[in-house]
């Protein structure tokens, strides 16, 4: 069958050898291509016929095969046809199925009773343990009690949602017999250890009673509390009484010392121990003597280590981790910080109680009453080496108290006698009082009065300050921080304490502004004081220089505070006088004149508070200020008439002198030194005058053109006189519209004022 399989090349029927595959065939190769392939056909059919010939045998057993295995085939399908009918007509799988579900529903109750059986095996030796620990401690046999309580511990589930009830009984019954041991235990250690408050004595008996038994030692119960896990709680009690009835007296009284004694002493076995506190009036120690305090600890803490605990560490190491707290806040509360010096010169001095500290600490940590690697522990010697910065703190806490105190207590109201009569004519008496708030101002050629509490304050920055050439750098920093600080209290404290008087016109606003305006020039002078004391790393932070601008604008913000009052009560009081209109009338007039009063004496109510507290250059600024609109508010009152008659203006002309009249006194304290002498009538003080209040001149050129004749007003504008008093081509239009009628003058006049080109 190979010929079958073989491939057929083309090229082998030909005859000719050198055919190209890419040339095509000619007719005669193609008929002899077709005869050839025809014979290879008939071959090829002759070994097919000759193969199956040959095998014959074997593709009839082939077929036969194959048609069993078809039969056999129809014969399952048969069988699996009719167990489907069998299963169809009764349903064995439901039955399997049932059978299955019993069979393990049979086993999970076997199961259930298998693990009850198991539990109540464990549940009754959990009980029948817990109820010999009982007995145990009923014995007195607390360590087995202990030991069985701890264990059971182990076998005692933990909490679960889906636990069995009985589990939580068990843990509740676990919890009950372990609240009587530790109740046993803490009550045996009480029994043991006992406080004689009014004999002043700690007695430690070393065998006690526990439950029905006498005679328990005190180490076994110790040991009992160690192994259940209670140490804490029952030592709780004794050591809260005992910092109550032992280290508290052994700190606090000096003239107590420390008498140790045994119970028993002669006999073999001790019965127990003594610590008492006696007092004598004999001896009496300071109570900052450290020496003396530290020895009395350790006495103290050495009979615990002893006879209390046997020395052993561990439970040592409880009980000082139960008291070394509070014991530690004791010594520094009673010793350390009262023994930290007032002065920076004495800081070296406190060495002393370092090395004492050191040592004590040392002591304690060998008897394990505290531990000897947690620095934690360290806390006295901790504090000692702090000594600056406790130091500097204290200091700084009592500058900032002083300084709070003396805000709060002083008065800021200068109570002198004929204070207002200016400050050049005080009388020695009340200069006197006076130099006690006098002060000098270091940037200004000018003294000022202050309030007590500025100057005090400043007394007290100094004070601070004078300290830091002989400090470190640490103390030094607290120093110009407390100096700071006190400053700022000033900046905190004033104003809401006197907020009612800085609200009103009143004389303790002066007296702040001038106490903001002299601390801001103290302040700049402190840098160039004392920055050369600092230590080297501190100069460069010590600034005061930024606190000077906020105590400046205070100030400035009081003063103007002040003004706006003034200027506003003289509002009022020039409102009241209806703009000045019909004043020919007598009651019109009258009520002018009334307002005008009014306005004086509002101004020689301020001259009063205000001239003998502000400096002469603040004064006459404010001042002038005030006046500057108290004039131009009359003036603009009168220009802006319409209508005024001829006798109206001679009233109008009478008011303004009568204004400025009866402010002779005011303007005399306006004026220069040179010129305080002279008489208002002399020229040189009014030009003096309206140089420092521009609204003046207008007003008293306003008082002539009231009385001239239109030709010579005219005149005047044209000249530019008016223009230099500053009255301006519509004002002086209006004014003569308002009292001039209407002509061929009044018309000429308005047309030369307007063509005048003055403006």
């Amino acid at each position: 069958m190979d010929v079958l399989f073989g491939s057929i090349d083309v090229r082998d029927l030909l005859s000719s050898q050198d055919l190209e595959e890419s040339s095509p065939l000619s007719a005669p190769d193609l008929r002899l291509l077709i005869d050839r392939l025809q014979i290879r056909s008939l071959d090829i059919k002759e070994k097919v016929r000759s193969y199956l010939l040959s095998h014959h045998s074997d593709f009839s057993h082939i077929f036969s095969l194959s048609s069993h295995s078809f039969s056999q085939t129809l014969s399952l399908s048969d069988d699996v046809s009719a167990l489907l009918r069998l299963l169809s007509d009764r349903p064995l799988d439901l039955d399997i199925r049932h059978l299955a579900d019993d069979i393990r529903r049979n086993r999970l109750e076997l199961d259930d009773r298998r693990e009850a059986l198991q539990l109540l095996l464990i549940v009754s030796d959990l009980i029948r343990r817990l109820s010999s620990a009982r007995e145990d401690l009923t014995a007195g046999s607390v360590i087995e009690a202990a030991k069985a309580v701890r264990d059971l511990k182990k076998s005692v589930p933990d909490p679960d949602d889906r636990e069995p009830k009985l589990y939580g009984f068990l843990r509740e019954e676990w919890l009950r017999c372990f609240d009587e041991v530790q109740e046993v235990l803490a009550r045996a250690m009480g029994n043991a250890v006992v406080f004689e408050e009014e004999k002043r004595r700690l007695r430690v008996t070393f065998r006690s009673r526990v439950g029905e038994t006498e005679g328990v030692e005190l180490s076994t119960v110790l040991t009992a509390m160690d192994i259940v896990g209670v140490l804490d709680y029952g030592l709780a009690k004794v050591a809260d009484l005992m910092i109550k009835y032992v280290i508290i007296p052994t700190i606090r009284d000096g003239s107590s010392t420390v008498l140790v004694e045994a119970v028993n002493q002669n006999s073999d076995q001790k019965d127990g121990a003594i610590l008492s506190l006696v007092s004598s009036s004999d001896f009496q120690v300071d109570c900052l003597n450290g020496a003396a305090i530290f020895s009395r600890l350790i006495q103290v803490i050495k009979f615990i280590y002893e006879f209390i605990f046997f020395c052993n560490g561990t439970w040592m190491c409880c009980f000082g981790r139960l008291t070394w707290p509070r014991i530690s806040e004791l010594v520094i509360a009673d010793l350390l910080s009262k023994a930290v010096p007032d002065d920076a010169s004495k800081v070296a001095e406190f060495q002393n109680i370092i090395k004492l500290t050191t040592e004590f600490e040392t002591g304690l940590k060998e008897m394990m009453f505290i531990s000897p690697t947690d620095n934690e522990d360290d806390k006295l010697s901790a504090f000692a080496q702090n000594v600056e910065v406790h130091f500097a703190s204290r200091k700084k806490n009592e500058i900032l108290a002083k300084a709070r105190n003396l805000l709060l207590q002083s008065e800021f109201v200068l109570s002198l006698e004929n204070l207002s009569k200016g400050r050049t004519y005080y009388t020695p008496e009340v200069a006197e009082k006076i130099s006690v708030h006098s002060v000098d101002l270091l940037f200004k050629p000018e003294r000022c009065l202050v309030s007590e509490a500025a100057s005090n304050l400043m007394e007290l920055v100094h004070q601070t300050l004078q300290g830091v050439h002989m400090s470190s750098s640490r103390v030094a920093m607290e120093f110009y921080h407390a100096a700071r600080d006190a400053l700022l209290l000033y900046e905190a404290i004033v104003p809401v304490k006197l907020e009612k008087q800085l609200n009103t016109i009143h004389q303790v606003a002066l007296v702040i502004h001038n106490d903001c305006l002299y601390l801001s020039q103290e302040i700049l002078g402190l840098a160039f004081e004392y920055r050369s004391d600092f230590p080297g790393d501190v100069k460069e932070r010590a600034v005061f220089v930024d606190m000077a601008p906020n105590f400046s604008q205070m100030a400035e913000e009081i003063l103007q505070k002040q003004i706006q009052l003034v200027s506003g009560s003289l509002k009022e009081a020039i409102d009241g006088a209806d703009g000045f209109q019909n004043t020919h009338m007598m009651q019109q007039f009258d009520s002018a004149k009334f307002s005008i009063d009014q306005v004086v004496f509002i101004l020689e109510k301020v001259h009063i508070i205000w001239e003998p507290l502000l400096l002469p250059s603040t004064y006459k600024r404010s001042m002038c200020t005030v006046l500057d609109y108290v004039f131009s508010r009359i003036t603009q009152e009168v220009l802006l008439l319409d209508d005024i008659a001829a006798n109206e203006t001679l009233q109008l002309q009478r008011l303004i002198h009568i204004t400025l009249d009866n402010l002779s006194s005011l303007f005399d304290s306006l004026a220069n030194d040179a010129s305080r002498n002279e008489k208002f009538s002399e020229g040189s003080v009014w030009v003096q005058l309206e140089k420092m209040i521009p609204s003046l001149h207008k007003l008293r050129k306003l008082e002539d053109l009231l009385d001239m004749p239109l030709k010579s007003i005219t005149t005047t504008w044209e000249s530019g006189e008016l223009v230099n008093c500053g009255f301006v081509s519509s004002e002086v239009q209006n004014f003569i519209k308002a009292i001039f009628q209407d002509s061929s003058l009044r018309k000429e006049c308005l047309w030369r004022i307007a063509s005048a080109g003055l403006e």
